[in-house]
């Protein structure tokens, strides 16, 4: 509280405003000249530089509405789902943008997607022709060279129209990977098995994306395309020198091809009313296929040859529709409907030395058709207070067919109420209330596996029903000198119907793990997020960024009865972001530091910890004239011994209260030295 306050008294004594941004009834406006001085060559870039913004690229979540980030294009979400916010922003050009509006606590006339802070990106509309050439080399120490090319361009058309293209080739590393140790333990005293890990993972893709908007009907017609296709490899080798010599090999492999087409058509009425119609098509076509193989059995004590496969097709179709109308300058309402048709066909085999073994849900298809109505305002009833609210109606039936048969009908009223009171132009107080409903994921539905770990093969369940809580926010936002701020929020969720794991008995009487409803809990949450520009501290140039967040939970476990964390849930997330700009020298130099982080799985018989150490990441940029640049990165130059710990507690059968871990496995990784540097062209 001390620093809170002596920080509160320096704001006081600072301008309250940043110069070069323009303030009116919570909007503050960042023109591109803001940023000129900085090293910025995007939209991505530009938005990281905005004083406590934080880029939510939004949930990986079926429907648009839920699947919102906190950037607009021009006032509207970007049509597309499968192409990520962050590349979309990735692909704006610096010199393709007028100016960044942020919205903090809503605004009469802007769908603020459920957040607290929304990021607005104007772009120019002279019809410039623009393009670019990225040319990227990762060179990682095993004598790996990962390379990346992508060309894009964009502009207008006669009768305003306009037009986007882009395509790229990548490939890059799996940092949590690479050389390591593989230890199993036993209580009974039978000798440990030891090995030698030699692994890697590598990604490879090919996208394609593009999109034309021209003018229609008396309003605007914007029609995208998306295609990617995406491989993915991680083999591993153990070499044993305990109890004996003895070699196993394991392979875990998976091919995606993604495709989207997205249509937005949209119109204005007068000067206060506006229809926005919205169809999307995405598909998702995934192969799984992993396998385990000992070549010496007789030193190991297991003849297991094991093999996974998985085919998945899913598909969702969105149809969806807006109007919005504006009451003057402090009251706008929005309403609409959508419509979503989402479905998945899972096939899935396992085979234990060439023998098929039965597994709960191996092959399913499932269904799920979804519509929701909403109802939205934002009202400004003083200067200094916005209120945002909002009602969202969903209904939802799913069935499935094949292994598992039934079928289910949900259906929940979401309401939302975000209150804004900005009592001087350097205080903000943000209060939100809400409540919350997940979507089912449909990967939960179908098996999964990991069978270079004790963990092995985890079954699917179509019968799950989706997570509800009710949060309670609070934000405290305070500006300090010009360009910095800080930041404070706390959060409390009261959880229902939470998802975890939990056993499943199969026909034979083996027992698997799956993700399962585990009933009640709760989750906390405190945030701090400061921006600190040191210009006003004499340090020109030099900026710093940096957030973290700490989480406490509360489930009881399904197996043993007692309470304990959510599984996968980091207690602590940090990072810090340093730029300095040299405007002499047309460079900047800087550094991202991202904190070690642990998260624990339970399971009804181990519990699995994974501990992943700090990545500090230095990098430099130079761009020897305003439309080219030249960028070095060292990624993980801190090369912890240690990178990724993998600790397996395993139980024989269901784990109880107190009881003793039959085995325990340790597996350990460490990526090696790598190095990246990137040719960027604009023309």
């Amino acid at each position: 509280m001390l620093l809170f306050h002596l920080l509160a008294q320096a704001a006081v004594a600072a301008a309250p405003a940043d110069p070069a941004a323009t303030a009116q009834q919570g909007v503050i406006s960042y023109p591109a000249s803001y940023f000129a001085a900085s090293n910025t060559n995007t939209a991505l870039d530009m938005v990281g530089r905005i004083p406590d913004f934080s880029l939510d690229t939004g949930n990986a979540v079926r429907g648009f509405e839920g699947a919102a980030g906190n950037v607009l294009i021009n006032g509207q979400r970007p049509t597309s789902k499968t192409d990520g916010l962050d590349a979309i922003l990735q692909r704006i050009p610096i010199g393709k943008v007028e100016r960044i509006d942020v919205i903090r606590g809503g605004a009469p006339g802007i769908d603020m997607q459920g957040k607290s802070i929304i990021a607005n990106v104007v772009l120019k509309s002279d019809g410039a022709i623009r393009g670019l050439l990225h040319l990227a080399d990762q060179h990682v120490e095993d004598g790996r060279h990962l390379t990346g090319v992508r060309l894009e361009g964009s502009g207008g058309l006669p009768g305003g129209r306009t037009w986007e293209a882009s395509g790229r080739y990548g490939m890059g590393a799996d940092d949590g990977v690479g050389p390591g140790h593989n230890e199993l333990r036993f209580a009974n005293g039978r000798p440990p098995l030891i090995a030698r890990i030699q692994s890697y993972g590598t990604d490879m893709l090919w996208q394609f994306s593009g999109a034309f908007e021209t003018p229609a009907l008396g309003g605007r017609l914007r029609i995208n395309g998306y295609t990617n296709l995406e491989k993915f490899k991680e083999p591993e080798q153990d070499f044993f020198t305990s109890p004996a010599p003895d070699q196993q090999i394991f392979y875990f492999g998976q091919l995606t091809h993604d495709t989207e087409a997205g249509a937005r058509y949209s119109r204005a009425f007068g000067a206060a009313t506006d229809v926005e119609l919205v169809a999307l098509r995405t598909t998702r076509r995934r192969t799984t296929n992993s396998f385990s193989d000992d070549l010496i059995p007789a030193v190991t004590g297991s003849d297991a040859s094991d093999h996974f496969l998985n085919d998945r097709d899913s598909s969702e179709l969105i149809l969806r529709g807006v109007l919005k109308h504006r009451f003057g300058e402090t009251l706008s309402l929005e309403a609409g409907v959508e419509n979503a048709d989402n479905k998945l066909d899972s096939r899935t085999s396992f085979t234990s030395n060439g023998a098929l073994v039965a597994l709960p849900a191996a092959n399913v298809q499932v269904e799920e058709k979804r519509t929701e109505a909403f109802l939205k305002g934002v009202w400004r009833p003083l200067a200094q207070l916005t209120v945002d609210a909002g009602l969202r109606y969903e209904t939802s039936d799913i069935s499935s067919r094949g292994d598992v048969a039934l079928a289910k009908t949900f259906s929940f009223a979401k309401p939302r109420l975000t209150i804004a009171w900005t009592p001087t132009s350097a205080t903000q107080l943000r209060v939100r209330v809400e409540r919350e409903v997940g979507q089912l994921n449909f990967d939960d539905f179908v098996a999964s596996s990991s069978l270079s770990s004790a963990t092995g093969v985890t079954t699917g369940n179509p019968n799950l029903n989706p997570q509800q809580d009710w949060v309670v926010e609070g934000q405290l936002e305070q500006k300090l000198w010009s360009g910095s701020s800080i930041v404070l929020a706390g959060r409390h969720f009261k959880l229902k119907d939470v998802e975890d794991r939990g056993p499943v008995f199969a026909a034979n009487g083996a027992v698997f793990d799956q993700p399962t409803n585990i009933g009640a809990g709760t989750k906390d949450e405190i945030e701090a997020t400061v921006t600190l520009s040191m210009d006003a501290l004499g340090w020109k140039g030099a900026l710093i960024k940096g957030d973290v967040t700490r989480r406490w939970s509360e489930v009881t476990d399904p197996t043993t009865h007692e309470k304990r964390e959510i599984s996968t849930l980091h207690p602590i997330d940090w990072s810090i972001n340093f730029s300095q700009e040299l405007p002499a020298r047309h460079a900047s130099v800087g550094f991202d530091l991202y904190n070690p982080w642990r998260q624990t799985s339970y399971r009804f018989n181990f519990i699995d910890t994974v501990k992943l150490k700090a990545f500090f990441k230095p990098y430099a940029e130079w761009k020897p004239r305003p439309d080219m640049s030249l960028r070095i990165e060292l990624p993980l130059i801190n090369h912890p011994k240690v990178r990724l710990r993998d600790d397996i507690q395993i139980f024989n059968g269901p784990r109880t209260p107190g009881a003793v871990p039959a085995a325990v496995q340790e597996r350990t990784f460490t990526f090696p030295y790598s190095w990246y540097i990137r040719f960027r062209k604009e023309f």
